[in-house]
């Protein structure tokens, strides 16, 4: 009998158990709500980035050599074709004398074959010549005279050979002169060997300028890689320099933000140094293609009126404000569910459950979305942060996270 008591009270608490869940389970959980309200929005994209020079330009040497002297630091204003960088140059120096010594000799000889040389060649000439006549005349009356008996055969041969020496004589002498005459052989080799001596000095002399380093353009150094007693060689930085002209800002924007940017937006920048001071900046250039391996998208940012203070390589923070509507249906991006999907949509609060409502979404301001269409203004939306899904019953606690017309924009991206 006891025993049929105990089982029938077990049953008994078991059913009331049962009911206690089953009411439990039927009745509303409660959730917070956003409620879909009408305010202006803006669409701004937030990111980070440097100031950048307008061009950096890496100082480096042409030739291993040792780094005798380094005339600047970190910070100094150079002009164009200043000096910056002197490397060991006794060979060069001691090649250029030799190469000019060669040079002055060269032209030296130049001046003795057109002076000495070349005149001395004609008056050969003119001499070997009136031998030769002189040689002519003897040898015809050297015949004559054979021929009428007063003097031997011999005296005539001996005339021959005569005139034969004074022919090879003016023969040479022609040749000599000729090949000393302007434009001629002697003329132009004696120019060749000057111009080689020339071409020698030259080499030597820019084989000298390649071991002073001089600034490409005005500008600033911004880094010193080197100093005297170094080594420099081809490839290697010694200095870094940041050409004189307008700062500009480099940033990169993730990838799936890209679509809401155009060249000519405005922006509002601010430097670490000092975020108090905001200034202009306007965007004009985005990158054609993607940084696959960090899914962003590099962007460039003029700066029309930069402070004072502002210096390369300091760190900004930009925002890129772009379209803004004034009376537009805004929640908080975290009433959105899949918002960078091809299918957003939200958790709508509708006769008791929770029903899930695709929409469509238009600006993104920071950490509010304008709700293009699918809900209307006054709709009760549950936040991703509750703990519902769509069909559960749920009952609203007083609006969390609604605001009035002056809903603050957030950061789309960073």
């Amino acid at each position: 009998m006891e025993r049929r008591t105990l089982w029938i009270a077990g049953g008994a608490m078991a059913l009331a158990g049962l009911a206690a869940a089953a009411w439990l389970m039927a009745r509303p959980a409660p959730v917070r709500v956003v409620t879909v309200q009408r305010a202006p929005i803006v669409q701004a994209v937030v990111v980070s980035g440097r100031v950048e020079a307008s061009a950096r330009l890496d100082v480096g040497a042409e030739l291993t050599a040792t780094v005798r002297e380094v005339l600047v630091r970190e910070g100094d204003a150079v002009r164009a074709g200043q000096t910056l960088i002197r490397l060991a140059d006794d060979e060069a120096l001691a090649a250029l004398r030799q190469a000019e010594a060669t040079l002055q000799e060269a032209r030296l000889r130049r001046r003795e074959q057109a002076d000495v040389t070349a005149p001395v060649s004609e008056q050969t000439l003119a001499q070997a010549e009136a031998n030769l006549r002189n040689a002519e005349r003897e040898a015809e009356r050297a015949r004559a005279l054979v021929a009428r008996g007063f003097y031997p055969t011999q005296r005539a041969d001996e005339a021959e050979r005569a005139l034969a020496q004074a022919r090879g004589a003016a023969q040479a002498a022609r040749v000599q002169a000729q090949a000393n005459r302007a434009g001629e052989v002697a003329a132009a080799l004696a120019a060749a060997r000057e111009r080689q001596a020339e071409a020698a000095v030259a080499l030597a002399q820019a084989r000298l300028a390649r071991l002073r380093l001089t600034s490409p353009a005005a500008g600033v150094v911004l880094a010193r890689h080197v100093e005297p007693g170094g080594l420099a060689q081809p490839g290697r930085a010694l200095l870094t320099l940041a050409v004189d002209g307008p700062l500009r800002i480099e940033a990169a924007v993730d990838e799936k933000h890209v679509r809401q940017l155009a060249p000519g937006m405005r922006a509002r920048a601010a430097a670490d140094a000092d975020p108090a001071q905001p200034f202009d900046a306007v965007l004009e250039w985005i990158a054609p293609a993607a940084d696959a391996q960090r899914g962003t998208v590099a962007v460039r940012l003029a700066l029309p009126d930069p402070p004072p203070w502002l210096r390369p390589e300091m760190a900004v923070s930009v925002e890129i404000v772009g379209a803004r509507r004034e009376d537009a249906l805004v929640v908080p991006a975290v009433a959105v569910r899949d918002p960078d999907g091809p299918a957003p949509w939200v958790l709508a609060l509708r006769d008791g459950r929770a029903v899930r409502v695709p929409v469509t979404l238009g600006l993104r301001g920071v950490g509010h979305v304008e709700l293009a269409s699918g809900v209307e203004a006054g709709a009760a939306l549950i936040p991703q942060t509750e703990k519902a899904a769509a069909g559960d019953r749920v009952r609203a606690l007083p609006a969390a996270g609604a605001r009035g017309p002056d809903i603050p924009q957030g950061v789309l991206s960073r």
